[in-house]
């Protein structure tokens, strides 16, 4: 089957073919770099990321161009460094750095472009100065302001009615607006504040604006796919909509639209506001894989709730355990095999990314694979099964290091004196060594044919 993706502008699913002949052309909003990623800003990275590769997958003959941004200027940032006390380019470059690592471990591709919103500041203001030229915008008390009355459509991809708009906003409501729904395009900056000199004084961009402009410079007027988090319908997606489409004169700003749904704790929405949230780099540090926390993260529909949890992690760490002991007996022979997706699994991802079927059709694959006993057949099916998860993310490193982790010294000190103990039929004392792995490191030994025993980590 042809893609077919959910676009929040027409609350709809719609067959998806790209604009431009050549190319696919996709936009993400990225982190704004002041603090770590915690897991619900790793959602939509990993569900974009499965976007990215069926893409390529789908349209092998176009240039795939994936813009994901970093915010690097913002009130938060500016606050930030001061609690911290650091400059804010050690803020911004560390924290980006952070970011880079964390979704790294989380088996994530590179993005084609990632531009900071500090390189584009000359391409923001000539922004803003098509908007006042052409009435959409207005200068106040060294603020800049777009006029939301000036787009007769403002609110179509929100749908919510004006009081809704003006409260969802969360912005003050100031005396200079000439509508309470005027949203900041251009602010002024206090002396030890961040700023840029511009016609209306020596200012910052509006974080809405920040994403228009860097859409624009990588992708064009009009382009295939923006997708983020449902958080960003309102006010910063439909903001998006309105600055660049009066812009660039009425031309159509996104064809797509898609919007991640939201990651929860208890049913409670994840957020550093509330406090209920893990970082990506405390799970890591509390020594959960990066390939469990993305498979958890696409345990659920991109676009339904996602409930987060560390027993949601261990499941997810057991699925990956048996997807590697499944092409590990034959994994030298596997790796060499060149193999196409399941196309089960890649209608599944075609029909809006359903990657709950895609990876239930994993299972299947390991089952025809653990029941096949001739090998030419198993070798052909273990090929299938890593492209397939390849679209996935997962499943693609060599199994004994999945299973092993990273190999411990004293754990293979171990394993030679319990193999040597059973060589002297000293029983005794092998099942003492074997016990001591299990309780004291978690390691579950295999003895296979030949004496050879292999060995993985429990949990």
């Amino acid at each position: 089957m042809g893609l077919v993706l959910y676009n929040t502008l027409t609350r709809k699913k719609e067959p998806f073919e790209p604009d431009d002949p050549k190319s696919v052309r996709m936009y993400v909003c990225g982190p704004t770099v002041y603090d770590f990623a915690h897991v619900g800003n790793a959602r939509p990275v990993v569900v974009f990321d499965v976007l990215f590769r069926l893409l390529k997958k789908s349209f092998p003959d176009h240039k795939i161009i994936y813009v994901r941004n970093i915010t690097d200027i913002d009130d938060k940032i500016i606050k930030a460094a001061a609690e911290n006390n650091e400059p804010i380019a050690n803020l911004t470059a560390r924290t980006e750095q952070a970011f880079h690592e964390d979704m790294d471990a989380l088996g994530a591709l590179p993005p084609t472009h990632e531009p900071r919103a500090t390189q584009h500041i000359p391409g923001m203001i000539a922004m803003i100065e098509r908007l006042i030229e052409s009435g959409h915008a207005y200068e106040a008390e060294g603020h800049v302001l777009f006029g939301v009355g000036t787009k007769s459509d403002y609110g179509k991809l929100s749908r919510r009615d004006r009081d809704e708009m003006i409260a969802g906003a969360r912005v003050e409501v100031a005396p200079y607006k000439k509508d309470p729904a005027d949203f900041v395009l251009w602010k002024p900056s206090a002396p030890d504040q961040p700023g840029w000199e511009s016609p209306w004084g020596r200012g910052r961009p509006g974080w809405h604006l920040e994403c228009s402009v860097m859409s624009e410079a990588f992708l064009g007027e009009t382009f295939d796919i923006h997708g983020g988090g449902l958080d960003l319908v309102f006010p910063h997606h439909e903001n998006e909509i309105a600055q660049s489409e009066c812009a660039h004169g009425g031309a159509p700003f996104v064809r797509f639209w898609l919007h991640n749904g939201y990651v929860t704790v208890e049913g409670e929405k994840m957020s550093k506001s509330l406090g209920n949230f893990f970082t990506v780099r405390q799970l890591l540090e509390e020594g959960h894989r990066g390939e469990a926390i993305r498979l958890a993260l696409l345990s659920a529909h991109y676009r339904q709730p996602l409930d987060f949890s560390r027993d949601a992690l261990k499941s997810a760490k057991h699925t990956l355990d048996r997807f590697y002991l499944t092409l590990r007996n034959d994994f030298h022979l596997i790796s060499g095999e060149q193999a196409e997706p399941d196309e089960q699994l890649v209608s599944a991802l075609r029909d809006d990314l359903n990657t709950p079927a895609a990876l239930a059709r994993l299972h299947e694959l390991t089952v025809s694979i653990n029941r096949t006993d001739h090998l030419q057949q198993r070798v052909k099916l273990g090929a299938q099964f890593r492209a397939s998860a390849e679209l996935l993310g997962i499943a693609q490193r060599p199994p004994t290091e999945w299973l092993q982790g990273e190999a411990d010294r004293q754990i293979e000190t171990m394993i030679t004196a319990r193999n040597a103990a059973r060589a002297a039929r000293n029983f005794a004392e092998a099942d003492r060594i074997r016990m001591e792995l299990e309780l004291k490191f978690g390691v579950i030994l295999e003895d296979r044919p030949g004496g050879k025993t292999e060995w993985r980590r429990a949990g």
